[in-house]
């Protein structure tokens, strides 16, 4: 059965849609912010996520950007929220559908099938441990020889586009145009400075790369 992560800080919503997803035969928890969202997500085998963005702590699209940091994992926003921007802010942040409260119960399930089917057949770790560091993708940190190292965001942004690509090459076209956007397409000048200012954080030999390889005139691939 899947495991769906009910995000809905009205505790009577969240028990109605948790006792109805178990008779129509999901497994279902639920969390009340956006802090235990995330924590849930990272250490329970969770297949699907259902998310209200009125969270007490936090905006829920700030847990949608937690969870891509890391995972592929459906997540379906439920929200009161009507607004085209609020639903294009959503859907662009990572979620995968949006639906308008009040709703119904079929249409619920009906998304939850689909999103089922689209979904990856694997879980990501939220860490990757390396031979030099780890990892953290979840946390958006990185710990060398026990101690945090200090990237910038579009340092952290970079690398965390080639982990979650671990062993496949990826162009710089895409790099640019996901960090920067469709206008940097041909700026590889900036990943030429950005590569080398990570290797210089965090492979032990910068000038003879463990982990950060360039594939000449093609792009890069992060090798664990």
């Amino acid at each position: 059965m899947s495991l769906v992560l009910i995000v809905e800080d009205e505790a009577q919503i969240a028990r109605a849609m948790q006792i109805n997803l178990h008779a129509h035969g999901y497994r279902a928890i639920s969390v009340g912010n956006g802090a235990d969202a995330l924590k849930a997500a990272a250490q329970q085998p969770v297949d699907i996520v259902v998310l209200d963005l009125g969270l007490p702590d936090m905006d829920g699209v700030d847990v949608i950007k937690g969870i891509r940091g890391w995972s592929t994992m459906p997540i379906i926003v439920l929200s009161a929220r009507h607004g085209s921007e609020d639903k294009v802010e959503a859907l662009d942040a990572g979620a995968d559908d949006y639906v308008t409260k009040p709703f119904g119960l079929d249409e619920l399930l009906a998304r939850l099938r689909a999103a089922s089917r689209r979904a990856a057949p694997r879980h990501e770790a939220p860490t990757l441990q390396t031979a030099d560091f780890l990892v953290d993708l979840a946390g958006k940190k990185i710990t060398k020889d026990g101690a945090e190292v200090r990237l910038t965001p579009t340092e952290w942004n970079i690398l965390e586009l080639l982990v979650r690509n671990a062993g496949r090459l990826v162009s710089q076209q895409q790099i640019l145009t996901q960090v920067w956007g469709q206008a940097y397409a041909k700026e590889t000048q900036y990943l030429r400075v950005y590569i080398a200012q990570l290797r210089r954080k965090l492979e032990r030999d910068p000038a003879q790369p463990r982990h950060l390889h360039t594939e000449a005139g093609m792009g890069y691939r992060f090798d664990p």
